[in-house]
C-alpha cells in the first residue's frame, strides 16, 4: 500500500458481470493493476480507447472520498486501520439499480430511486477520514475550476478539498470522457442494450475500496473493505 502519490476511497463493483464489463470497457483492471482488452462493439462514434481515455487511469469506480495526498504525520498504515474500523461501523446500502446517464457531457451510470442512504454513507466516509488528507495546494484547487462552482460548492471545496460532497454528492460510475452531443447519443445507443441486463436490478453496495495513484498516474485497487455495521 505504500509508495503511492495519492489515495482515494472508491466504490468498485464486486466481482461479477458489471465489474468485468467496466474493467474491459475502460481498458484498465485496477485490481490486477493491468490493462484489459476493450470489448468489440459496433456503432460507436469513435474507438473505445478514445472514448474512455480520460477515465481509464482511475479504473471503474464511483468516487466516495476524492483522491488526496496524505497529511504530514499520517501514513498509509494508519489510514488503512481507520478504514477497517470505519467499515465495521457502516451498513451496506441497497439501491434500486443503475441507469445510463449523461452528466456534464460524459456518460456515467447513476443510481435509480432514493439515494439518501448512499449520500449519507459517502458523507460519513468523507468526514471520518478527512484527518488523513493534506490541504490542497493552490494548483490543486485551481484544477477544480472554482469560478465555475456555486457558492456552496466553493465552501465545500475549501472545507473538504472537493466540491461534490455532502448535499452536493452525486454517485456515478464514469464511462467516458467529454463527448459531443451526437457522440453521446450514438454511444448511448450502443451501450444501452449491453448494460441494461447488468444494471436494471437492485444492487447492494457491500464494500468500499482503497485506491492508490501510482507514479504513472494509474490508480490501483489496494484493498476492499466489507461494510459490516
Amino acid at each position: 500500500m505504500e509508495g503511492y502519490r495519492r489515495y482515494a476511497i472508491y466504490y468498485a463493483p464486486d466481482e461479477g458481470a458489471l465489474g468485468d464489463f467496466g474493467k474491459a470497457w475502460l481498458g484498465w483492471d485496477a485490481e490486477a493493476g493491468a490493462p484489459r482488452a476493450h470489448p468489440r462493439l459496433r456503432g460507436l462514434p469513435r474507438p473505445v480507447e478514445d472514448l474512455t481515455e480520460v477515465p481509464r487511469k482511475y479504473g471503474f469506480h464511483a468516487t466516495v472520498k476524492a483522491p488526496f495526498r496524505l497529511a504530514e504525520g499520517s501514513d498509509i498504515g494508519l489510514l488503512h486501520a481507520s478504514a477497517v474500523a470505519l467499515s465495521g461501523q457502516l451498513r451496506p446500502v441497497l439501491i434500486e439499480g443503475l441507469r445510463l446517464s449523461l452528466l456534464s457531457g460524459f456518460l456515467a451510470l447513476t443510481p435509480r430511486g432514493d439515494t439518501r442512504a448512499l449520500a449519507a454513507l459517502a458523507g460519513s466516509v468523507v468526514e471520518a477520514l478527512d484527518g488523513f488528507r493534506a490541504p490542497p495546494t493552490a494548483a490543486e484547487l485551481a484544477r477544480r475550476n472554482p469560478d465555475r462552482l456555486s457558492a456552496r460548492q466553493r465552501k465545500l471545496l475549501e472545507k473538504w478539498g472537493y466540491p461534490y460532497v455532502m448535499e452536493e454528492y452525486r454517485f456515478h460510475l464514469t464511462l467516458t470522457g467529454p463527448l459531443k452531443p451526437p457522440e453521446a447519443d450514438a454511444t448511448r445507443m450502443v451501450l444501452g442494450p449491453v448494460l441494461d441486463p447488468l444494471i436494471d436490478r437492485p444492487i447492494r453496495i457491500r464494500s468500499l475500496c482503497l485506491f492508490g495513484e501510482a507514479e504513472d498516474g494509474k490508480f490501483h485497487n489496494l484493498h476492499r473493505y466489507r461494510l459490516s455495521g
